[in-house]
């Protein structure tokens, strides 16, 4: 055990190609139910500090790593590994280093499935968490550990299915490569922070399918904040109500749902028809039969749900309705 669960003094992490293959996760598990609590971990700029292999039900709490030139924490392999309440620093900083720039290493490095990483700081590293791995969720980490502006990154996602709740984005990004199946949400972001969909292949042109990747429910300070869900509200009197998501959404002419509520003012008698006449360019058009001096209030999103069609709004070959709050397509 101590020669694995021990002081990483390496130059390098080799990733297999198929680390993530069922087999290293199930069959390949050698330590279960392991705490460490309350320990410093100085790596004296010697290598790393806490490496977890081929373990289980692992426990990394109340921590303090510090002047690590690889990671800070890497696992590979095995599964549920929660580290919680730590710090982690290449250099004792509280911010605004003047060697913020040379920066280096990664604070946290998953290169496993099924772990948790809840109530962290990274204060100095070039990278503050990679996700390698599938089914991790990260909660309450707030990454200060090299702005975006010295090409540092926060939380850097290379694998499906991880989510991200929570987390203060101080002055660097999330970077999620070929994005898919990855929630983010209720983010705080400050400075250069932001969320990045890169592609690690070379594209031609705009993505062609959202699949199930949700960003939502953030907050951003000096920038302007983009969201693959929009909701908006548009108030006239007259037959015509245009809501422009442009400004709102992440993907341009893209969206998959739309749902609308139409509320009438002025004590009109009845109840006019609407529908949704036309949506493109992230602008929605709803109508009524005859003018009324109206309120809609239009939500959408531009993500696809499991078992769910890309939907194609056309104008000239179909009619869009809402009815029960449900679209529905009329030949």
């Amino acid at each position: 055990m101590v020669t694995k669960l021990s002081k990483l003094e390496r130059t390098a992490t080799v990733h297999q190609d198929n680390l993530f293959d069922s087999k290293y996760q199930s069959d390949g598990i050698y330590y279960e139910d392991i705490t460490f609590q309350d320990i410093l971990f100085d790596s004296n700029y010697r290598g790393g500090g806490l490496f977890v292999i081929d373990s289980a039900r692992i426990r990394v709490n109340n921590c303090f790593f510090i002047h690590f030139t690889t990671d800070g924490i890497l696992v590979e392999r095995g599964h549920e590994t929660f580290i919680s309440s730590c710090f982690l620093g290449q250099h004792s900083t509280v911010g605004a280093d003047k060697g913020e720039k040379d920066f280096s290493g990664t604070g946290i490095d998953l290169a496993s499935n099924d772990n948790a990483i809840t109530d962290v700081v990274i204060f100095s590293a070039a990278t503050g968490v990679i996700l390698r791995g599938q089914a991790n969720i990260v909660t309450g980490v707030h990454s200060y550990n090299k702005a975006t502006y010295f090409g540092g990154i926060g939380i850097l996602v290379k694998a499906a299915q991880n989510r991200i709740a929570n987390c203060y984005l101080d002055f660097n990004a999330i970077v999620i490569e070929d994005p898919a199946q990855v929630h983010v949400t209720n983010g705080y972001f400050l400075g250069d922070g932001n969320i990045v969909l890169k592609s690690i292949k070379e594209l031609d042109g705009q993505f062609t399918t959202i699949d199930q990747v949700v960003i939502d429910q953030n907050n951003v300070n000096g920038m302007s904040l983009r969201s693959t869900v929009g909701e908006l509200t548009v108030a006239g009197n007259g037959t015509q109500w245009v809501a422009d998501f442009s400004s709102v959404l992440m993907f341009p002419n893209r969206i998959n749902h739309v749902r609308y509520s139409f509320y009438t003012q002025g004590g009109l008698v009845g109840f006019p028809a609407s529908a949704v006449t036309n949506v493109s360019n992230n602008v929605v058009i709803v109508e009524s039969e005859k003018a009324v001096n109206g309120v809609v209030s239009i939500v959408v999103d531009q993500h696809n749900m499991i078992m769910d069609r890309t939907v194609f709004f056309t104008l000239y070959s179909q009619e869009w309705i809402v009815g029960a709050g449900i679209l529905m397509g009329v030949n």
